[in-house]
Formats: structure tokens, C-alpha cells, sequence
């Protein structure tokens, strides 16, 4: 595809930054247009008075930063996607109660940006350009920040089998391995529940179409899970039960 659709405003106090982050996204042919913004304030004047599909957006800024920047376009009408640009690991977990589409850590790659783009299509319909429906995905796929060999990577909650709480953390666990991220696991059984993960412990949540096994062991009920047993507690097993009676009688009526 050669011919632009997305709207992009990029913030950035720092003019090295911002310029670079300019120069790489003008480059990418899904944008159409780019608006640059030294600050909050300059940036907010933009999108006062233009459409703007996605915003780059760095945190650390004088004034009204990054973030308290994302909290306030979270209350527009037509709310702007937004990724964080940033030199700094430590607002990920916002960024996740945000709901932004990525987190891209600096000194920023073509490739990252790239991805990140992806994300930006992927996860929303833009009205501007009909090339855009082609390339949304059907349903929207949320991702969560987590840490790989030390850059921050968005991690598609669709990748999570199931999840382990680990005191005021949680450990997702994927075909590929875990990671340990800042989220208590009462917030994502919250979140997560309409995308069909079960709370079947305290310590526990599964996503219920990956239930290989529900079975009586010596301590308790059990359920198998990628070959793993997790364990069910007395108070969530009959819930757990109903759920995949449910859930089996729906995939027989397909």
C-alpha cells in the first residue's frame, strides 16, 4: 500500500527527538498526515482543531506530562490512540490501565515503529481511508507491556494460556514460556473476563477454552492446562463446572 490514511500527531519537548520521531514516521506510507507538538498545551491546540487518528507520545515533558496528557484524551468524545515513546520502563503499567496501543522504548527503531503502526490499524477502524478496514483485524486483540531481555514488548492477551498471582504481581504464562508483570490478579480477572478467562483459585485464572481436563485429585479438583495442573478451589469448582457445561453445549450447537 502506497497511498497514507492515518492522521499522526507526535509530541516530544525534546527538538532532536521529536525530529527523528517525525522523520521515521513520515516515512512509513500509512501515514497521511503528520502534526508535530513541543508540548501538552501545543499539542492539545492540534487536536482541537484537527482529526487526529493516533498520537506519539512521549511521558517525561515539563508541564502537563505524557501521561496526565493520555488520561485527558481518554475523555474525548472520538478518542485518539495513543503509543508512548519513551526512554524509561516505568510507565508500562500505566500505559496498561491507559489501554494504549503500544509502548516503544527510545532510541526508536524503523522496524519498532513499524509494529507499532500495525498495532495502531489493527486495533481500531479509521474512517479517512477505506484501505483501512482491509487491514483492521475483526476483533481487537488487547495487549499488556511486558519485559523481554530489557526492552519493552506489547504482549497480545490471546498469547496468555493462564495466569498465576505472585503477591501484588502476576505471572502470565504462554506457549513459550511466563512473565512476571505489575498487574494484581484481581484486576485482570476483572478485565479479562468477557474474553472468557475464569477465576478457579485465588492464586489462579484460565482461559476456558484451553481447559484440556477438569478431574478429582487427591487434594481437590484439578484442571490441566497446556499439560500443566492447576489447582481448583471449593468455592470456584461449581462455578467452573457450569462454565464448561456451557461452553460445550454452545460449540455443539455450531
Amino acid at each position: 500500500m502506497t497511498d497514507g490514511f492515518l492522521r499522526v500527531l507526535a509530541v516530544d519537548d525534546e527538538p532532536p527527538a521529536l525530529d527523528e520521531l517525525a522523520y521515521l514516521l513520515r516515512a512509513d506510507p500509512r501515514v497521511a498526515k503528520l502534526h508535530t507538538a513541543a508540548d501538552a498545551t501545543e499539542a492539545l491546540r492540534v487536536l482541537r482543531d484537527t482529526d487526529i487518528d493516533v498520537v506519539f507520545l512521549d511521558i517525561r515533558m515539563p508541564g502537563l506530562d505524557g501521561m496526565e496528557l493520555a488520561r485527558v484524551l481518554r475523555r474525548f468524545a472520538r478518542p485518539p490512540a495513543i503509543v508512548f515513546v519513551t526512554a524509561y520502563d516505568d510507565g508500562a503499567v500505566d500505559a496498561f490501565d491507559l489501554g494504549v496501543a503500544d509502548y516503544v522504548r527510545k532510541p526508536v527503531q524503523t522496524e519498532r515503529l513499524s509494529e507499532s503502526i500495525r498495532r495502531v490499524v489493527s486495533s481500531r477502524v479509521v474512517p479517512t481511508h477505506p484501505a483501512a478496514l482491509a487491514r483492521a483485524r475483526a476483533e481487537e486483540d488487547p495487549t499488556i507491556p511486558v519485559e523481554l531481555a530489557g526492552t519493552t514488548r506489547m504482549l497480545p492477551r490471546s498469547a496468555v494460556r493462564w495466569v498465576e498471582a505472585q503477591g501484588d504481581y502476576a505471572r502470565l504464562h504462554t506457549a513459550d514460556g511466563s512473565h512476571l508483570v505489575r498487574v494484581p490478579l484481581a484486576t485482570l480477572a476483572d478485565r479479562w473476563a468477557d474474553a472468557g478467562f475464569v477465576r478457579i483459585h485465588r492464586s489462579y485464572l484460565v482461559q476456558l477454552r484451553l481447559i484440556a481436563e477438569l478431574r478429582l485429585a487427591n487434594s481437590g479438583y484439578v484442571v490441566v492446562v497446556d499439560g500443566a495442573e492447576l489447582p481448583v478451589s471449593r468455592r470456584h469448582t461449581r462455578e467452573l463446572k457450569d462454565k464448561l457445561v456451557r461452553a460445550a453445549k454452545q460449540d455443539w450447537n455450531r
